[in-house]
């Protein structure tokens, strides 16, 4: 199909190609690398964003009092690519009795020694604490989501949770 000259043509500019690619990437990080110009010139301040973290402490009790199962569904949808509520495992543990259950407890599961080497069970609490962040609550864990921000979310998916559990 093809003779010895095109086949040489052909893998000669493919590899050009990619020499030139990466000598352009090398010139790249050589020209725009942050650590090679010292500091920022200027720094731009913004203003709090009036997110959970820091000032005030919040009552969860109180916000458990007024989480809604209705909506925690809507935001579950954001778990359920990992986990289900049937009791079977998928990507992640399944979530079903998940409250009130000990850290790491199901049984046929692989968790991450980040979780295994927690102590204590799922409270209402410890579970917003976790979805909050679930890297800094257990540094580690090989679990990719990035958390729930607000607490109503957090407090709502507790409360769907709570009402799917056999």
């Amino acid at each position: 199909m093809f003779d010895t000259m095109t086949l040489t043509k052909i893998a000669a500019g493919v590899f050009g190609a990619w020499l030139v690619l990466l000598l352009g990437k090398w010139a790249g990080e050589e020209i725009y690398h942050a650590d090679a110009h010292g500091e920022a010139s200027y720094v731009i301040e913004v203003a709090d964003a009036g997110g959970d973290e820091g000032g005030e402490e919040i009552d969860f009790a109180a916000v458990m009092a007024e989480a809604d199962a209705d909506s925690g569904s809507k935001v579950f949808r954001k778990c359920a690519a990992c986990h289900k509520v049937d009791g079977s495992n998928a990507v992640g543990p399944h979530l079903d009795g998940v409250v009130g259950r000990d850290i790491a407890a199901v049984g046929d599961f692989g968790y991450s020694g980040a979780l295994t080497s927690l102590d204590g069970s799922w409270t209402p609490e410890e579970l917003s604490a976790f979805l909050t962040s679930p890297k800094g609550y257990a540094p580690g864990t090989t679990m990719g989501f990035a958390g729930l921000r607000k607490v109503e979310d957090r407090a709502d998916v507790i409360a769907y949770l709570q009402s799917v559990s056999n």
